[in-house]
């Protein structure tokens, strides 16, 4: 076994977010601001003592593609560092009762249902982007939904409240669904689509 043990970086601020898929957490909850960490490798995953860490703030309209690349820089810069204080550093045990689960994403975290409210809907979309990318079923299949915003609005969820900007009714406000992508068809601004799809206000998406 090495001397000192395995190091590994983690994508998050251990022990929130433990497991397979921190950024896409740190994104769905809202938080502001999330980071990186070097630990000290133990039998349980992600689990063990913290050497260092780096915080970043966690921006409003960020994706988890975008976030990912963020932290790729950073992970780079402190895992050098913790290599150059490993031999005297003493790596600091995570607090148990402060753990969170980032559990593996699979295709069926990326459907958004209108019952959710817009602002939660913008975080899964964000969270899900590029993969598997958020997404709501239609009558004409599976669109994709590539940028949107929380907007205000009111109305029963799934009614069509404006074709341009193309905007949803959620459980609380509206989305504005700036691009989306139909199935077998390029992305297109949402109010392209909804002229293309002939979606008629009032209607339901």
């Amino acid at each position: 076994a090495p001397r000192h043990g395995c190091v590994n970086v983690h994508a998050s601020l251990l022990p929130r977010w433990r497991g397979a898929a921190p950024i896409q957490a740190a994104i769905l909850a809202g938080d502001e601001v999330t980071g990186v960490c070097t630990q000290r490798m133990e039998e349980g995953l992600d689990t063990g003592p913290v050497y260092l860490e780096r915080r970043t703030p966690l921006g409003p309209h960020e994706t988890a593609g975008a976030l990912h690349d963020r932290l790729a820089a950073l992970s780079a810069e402190v895992a050098v560092a913790t290599l150059e204080v490993l031999v005297d550093a003493t790596p600091v045990p995570q607090d148990e009762a402060q753990a969170t689960w980032a559990p593996k994403i699979d295709k069926a975290d990326g459907r958004i249902t209108w019952a959710a409210s817009a602002a939660e809907s913008d975080r899964r979309v964000r969270a899900m982007t590029p993969w598997p990318g958020g997404h709501v079923e239609t009558a004409a299949g599976v669109l994709k939904l590539l940028e949107v915003a929380p907007v205000p609005g009111e109305g029963a969820p799934g009614t069509l409240l404006s074709l341009d900007p193309l905007t949803v009714a959620c459980g609380r406000d509206a989305l504005a669904l700036h691009t989306v992508q139909a199935p077998g068809r390029k992305p297109v601004p949402g109010d392209a689509y909804a002229r293309g799809a002939h979606l008629e206000l009032g209607g339901v998406l």
